[in-house]
């Protein structure tokens, strides 16, 4: 290859375009970014920013060195593959060209890291999301003392701003329409044992409450009702940014559709659809999970931190395959909460502690296999049972439970 086109100014993207460098490519390299900033870590937004204890989360890097060109400011607008006549769904097409605001740029190697945009609600009042360090600093500037702050979704980023404004002084208020917090990240029964911390922290949580609209002064409720507020934060997820794809001939579903080494499949997901010169990476990639044997979206600090080397193996053509067990953490009402694993197909949850109690663990387990784990305020226990679910090694269930006896003494040998 002789030029490669990052798309996407996010973690991820310089995290490929360092990988590239380091496993040896040495020809052009341009990262393309609508951001007017350079690579910044995002998770610090709603925890570190909104706290006011920072206002800038770039990620170090030696620009110069990496030998990168940065289009700041530019939005792909579209991709056209095979501009040198190849059959865009042959194993053996190469290159293709990006459309940008900074005009037509030719690649014969493309890294797709466009990461995903916030999930907003009906109706034309005024609403916030966090996504940007422009709109976290935006929104900590209206966090002020007796502000009236109506957020809806009690998932992670919803906590981690209630958990900002209560300390700000403000009047909180998380609407969310499951019945628990964390329903769909965690389950509806270890989603219900963080709803006490809400109360503890001085914030209204209103569960089982569904939005009609955003209008002027606040909320609108499906089948009636309103909440007053003088800011409204929306924090109900994000979709994969793929917009500038539509018409590309890449398979697009829930994210940009990969193989194990995050190769984008053209037309279909079939063997010798997926292309050498085409990688995806970060949270606008759907990549195959051999180890759930499922395709997975993760919108992960953790996978844009990792993912990307394997990408750009890939793309140099060096075998590489990602299978790592998502990892997550979160900081809310002064609780470090982390999960690593997947628990979707998992047969049960045991509780190992007191959930009452300010540290306690749950994990899930399949027969004796540890699935995932949940670790409030217990480091030592995510990082022996993330070490136990990557090797896949069966656990003591009744050992497992005890909060006493470490994890990595409940795994068998």
């Amino acid at each position: 290859m002789e030029r490669v086109i990052v798309v996407g100014g996010g973690l991820a993207g310089l995290r490929a375009v360092e990988s590239l460098r380091s496993r040896g490519y040495e020809g052009g390299l341009t990262l393309v970014s609508a951001e007017r900033h350079p690579p910044y870590d995002r998770p610090p937004l709603s925890k570190a920013v909104l706290a006011g204890e920072t206002d800038d989360t770039t990620v170090d890097a030696d620009w110069d060195a990496l030998g990168c060109e940065l289009l700041l400011g530019e939005r792909a607008t579209g991709l056209r593959l095979d501009a040198h006549g190849l059959d865009a769904h042959s194993s053996d097409a190469r290159g293709g060209v990006v459309a940008s605001t900074a005009g037509d740029l030719p690649f014969d190697g493309l890294v797709i890291a466009t990461g995903a945009v916030p999930i907003t609600l009906p109706g034309d009042g005024p609403q916030h999301v966090l996504r940007t360090i422009e709109e976290a600093r935006d929104l900590r500037s209206r966090l002020t003392g007796g502000a009236r702050i109506v957020i809806v979704g009690a998932g992670w980023i919803g906590a981690e701003v209630a958990t900002a404004a209560a300390r700000r002084g403000c009047a909180v208020t998380v609407v969310e329409a499951a019945d628990t917090p964390l329903a769909g990240a965690l389950g509806p029964e270890a989603g219900a044992l963080t709803a006490p911390w809400y109360a503890e922290a001085g914030v209204e949580l209103r569960t089982g409450v569904k939005v009609a609209e955003v209008r002027d002064g606040g909320l609108v409720l499906a089948g009636g009702g309103r909440i007053d507020a003088d800011e409204v934060v929306v924090g109900v997820g994000v979709r994969p940014d793929l917009s500038w794809l539509e018409g590309s001939g890449l398979l697009l579903e829930r994210g940009v559709v990969t193989d194990g080494s995050f190769r984008a499949y053209a037309g279909a997901e079939e063997p010798g659809s997926a292309r050498p010169d085409v990688v995806a990476v970060g949270d606008c990639a759907a990549w195959w999970s051999a180890r759930y044997g499922r395709r997975l979206l993760v919108e992960h600090w953790d996978t844009a931190l990792n993912a990307p080397d394997v990408a750009a193996a890939t793309l140099l053509g060096q075998d590489a395959v990602y299978d790592a067990a998502p990892y997550f953490w979160s900081e809310q009402f002064g609780r470090m909460v982390q999960y690593a694993g997947s628990h979707a197909a998992s047969d049960r949850i045991v509780q190992r502690g007191d959930p009452s109690g300010r540290k306690w663990t749950a994990v899930w387990l399949t027969g004796d296999r540890l699935d995932a784990v949940l670790a409030v305020d217990r480091p030592r226990d995510l990082v022996q049972a993330r070490r136990a679910i990557a090797a896949g090694a069966p656990v003591d269930a009744e050992a497992i439970a005890d909060p006493d006896v470490p994890v990595r003494q409940a795994v068998r040998r």
